[in-house]
């Protein structure tokens, strides 16, 4: 099997031994079905890695940090945080200019903490010294772990795409979502009118992905609000871990509402756009798909 340029050193060493130690199995139907399925996971494990550590040490601290050590609990998350950064760009995990977009992820994710605390959208764990009005650092680093999974996948998965719409385009949808994030609490909360503008911009589209034999295709939306259904599950860890909180978790901690896919779903499309700026999207080689949509193969 080829070997992939795109991948990071260590990445291109555990995808040469895993495709060695793959080829050796058997090449049965059903086997060869199975390995896709692990392949698969084992993929998207290892572009969550950033996010699963944050949110490993956010548990953690909830279950066991001592409420009375000196470094405060925000300050402790924030110098994890830092430290996993590191350790993904020092340990070949994320190349520099994918670290260069997740820069920029922390800059908008922080932008909007800072205006939604603000007006009471959520709120902080008083205390340390590492925040801005209110905000602990750390809650950059929550943003960055989204676009720190996108461009991962991206490279692990060889991502393709057919009838992707004009990025100038997609640009102009991403800064309207963007702005209704701060506008809809002065004005009309347009997200039912931009999740439609979303899925006219964006419905036509189809991914490919590459898992291990094969190439697999969805449509683009579908993607969309998968990883916002599982961003939402990570939000109910992070919230049961004092994270940040609700106004309605304030009494107790509750299930985060699913009326927050809508609010994940249109983020995504603000962090695919910024995503692009590093991988423009690429149309797929011709070859045979395998479809996740019924009467397509």
């Amino acid at each position: 099997m080829a070997r992939r340029p795109d991948l990071t050193a260590l990445e291109r060493h555990l995808d040469d031994a895993a495709n060695r130690l793959l080829d050796r199995g058997p090449t049965s139907r059903a086997w060869a079905g199975l390995v896709e399925f692990l392949v698969f996971g084992a993929k998207q494990a290892w572009a969550c890695v950033f996010g699963a550590a944050l949110l490993a040490v956010i548990l953690a601290a909830r279950l066991w940090y001592p409420p009375d050590a000196v470094l405060a609990r925000n300050d402790a998350l924030t110098i994890a945080a830092v430290l996993i950064q590191i350790a993904m760009v020092w340990g070949g995990l994320e190349t520099r200019s994918e670290l260069r977009v997740i820069v920029v992820f922390h800059i908008v994710g922080t932008g909007m903490e800072l205006f939604k605390t603000d007006v009471g959208s959520w709120s902080y764990d008083p205390g340390g010294v590492l925040h801005i009005m209110g905000v602990p650092l750390f809650t950059g680093f929550m943003y960055g772990a989204v676009g720190s999974y996108l461009v991962r996948v991206y490279r692990l998965f060889d991502l393709r795409f057919t009838r992707y719409p004009p990025r100038w385009l997609t640009a102009i949808v991403a800064a309207a979502i963007y702005a209704n994030f701060f506008t809809q609490h002065f004005m009309v909360d347009l997200r039912w009118v931009l999740l439609a503008a979303v899925l006219a911009v964006f419905g036509a589209s189809m991914m490919q992905f590459h898992v291990f034999r094969r190439r697999f295709r969805m449509p683009l939306v579908v993607a969309f609000a998968l990883v916002a259904f599982f961003i939402w599950l990570a939000e109910n860890i992070a919230t049961y871990s004092h994270a940040w909180t609700y106004p309605d978790q304030v009494d107790g901690w509750h299930p985060v509402s699913a009326a927050k896919l809508v609010s994940w779903f249109l983020l995504m499309i603000i962090s695919v756009v910024l995503v692009t700026w590093v991988y423009p999207p690429r149309r797929p080689d011709p070859q045979p798909v395998a479809s996740l949509r019924p009467g397509l193969d």
